[in-house]
């Protein structure tokens, strides 16, 4: 039976303003768990802008999706946020002492005071091969989440993409101990959208026969003795062909999902959540989203704007957890509890 686990406040969304929302939380003094449907802390900023520029960042004049990330890691470090990576929220309800309890689809539970959803436009999961059948295979020979070279160690691997995952797994399959039997990168047409070097090394890895491109379109698959044996395609010339394989690895990019949220009892407009803009509550007391996932008159999704709510709504969770006392505002220049906290004292 699982033993759920008690916090004051937890964080769905590990994201820029979710790590920021932990920072905020800190300098409260409240302590938080941080639950992300990715493996790793960073949200879109990681997976979709890690080596793009970013200038609208307070005091930064420049940095890269994934250099805000390592600077928002380090701010939070001194407050010891407890992260759960790979969990995806499924169900949020109201315990009878009006505590919230929140289950994910690894079986956690949390029994939570204050809740804070910073999901950005919704969980981020991989794409899936749409395919008839193929979803049978998924987590013995058919692989979406984050490539593991375990999954290929002395297999036959296909990878199925574009970008600079698709990629990197098809290099990252022809050397060391785990390389792979043999490598096929398969994509509907000989134009990639990964960075210029990737697509030079994999042509020169073509070219020395360490690994192989098919272009074509997946439209069906063999099944042998229960077990995946080859894809049907359709190759850039109308014809059909077979493309055999032990494992497939598909690197499609990642998709936001709304998911259960929507079935969350939370006011909504537009795939958005309906907030107030004193402290960024929902319509459910103890609930509060900041960023992308929230709409008020005048939104804007910037990380800033989402900066200031995340503050907005750390006083907020104050008020609520520790209502007796007088919510003073205090400056981390002059404050000595804020700088006790902060560990610099």
């Amino acid at each position: 039976m699982t033993i759920p686990i008690d916090t004051e406040a937890l964080v769905i969304g590990a994201g820029p303003v979710g790590l920021f929302q932990v920072f905020q939380l800190g300098l409260q003094g409240i302590h938080c768990h941080v639950i992300d449907a990715l493996p790793h802390v960073g949200g879109q900023c990681a997976e979709l802008y890690a080596g793009k520029p970013i200038y609208d960042i307070p005091g930064i004049p420049y940095c890269t999706g994934i250099e805000l990330v390592e600077r928002l890691q380090q701010q939070t470090a001194p407050f010891k946020p407890t992260l759960h990576l790979g969990h995806q929220v499924c169900t949020i309800d109201r315990l009878p002492n009006e505590h919230l309890r929140v289950q994910t689809t690894s079986g956690s539970i949390f029994h939570t005071q204050t809740l804070f959803i910073a999901a950005g436009v919704g969980a981020f999961v991989a794409r899936r091969l749409v395919l008839e059948g193929l979803s049978a295979f998924e987590g013995s020979q058919v692989f979406a989440e984050h490539p593991d070279p375990e999954h290929w160690a002395g297999q036959h691997l296909v990878v199925a993409g574009d970008g600079d995952t698709a990629l990197q797994t098809c290099l990252a399959a022809i050397h060391g101990p785990q390389a792979a039997a043999s490598v096929s990168l398969l994509h509907r047409r000989d134009q990639f959208t990964a960075s210029p070097e990737l697509i030079k090394q994999m042509r020169e890895a073509c070219a020395a026969s360490r690994m192989r491109f098919v272009a074509g379109q997946p439209t069906g698959l063999r099944v042998e003795a229960g077990r995946l044996e080859a894809l049907e395609l359709l190759n850039p010339q109308g014809d059909t062909e077979w493309l055999s394989l032990d494992v497939l690895q598909t690197c499609l990019g990642l998709s936001p999902k709304l998911g259960p949220l929507a079935q969350w009892g939370l006011a909504m407009e537009r795939k958005q959540l309906l907030v107030n803009t004193e402290n960024f509550g929902t319509s459910e007391a103890g609930i509060f989203a900041v960023g992308d996932i929230n709409t008020y008159p005048g939104k804007k999704k910037l990380i800033l704007c989402g900066f200031h709510e995340a503050t907005l709504a750390a006083f907020g969770a104050v008020v609520l957890l520790r209502p007796e006392e007088k919510t003073l505002l205090q400056y981390t220049t002059t404050s000595t509890l804020l700088h006790q906290r902060l560990g610099i004292a």
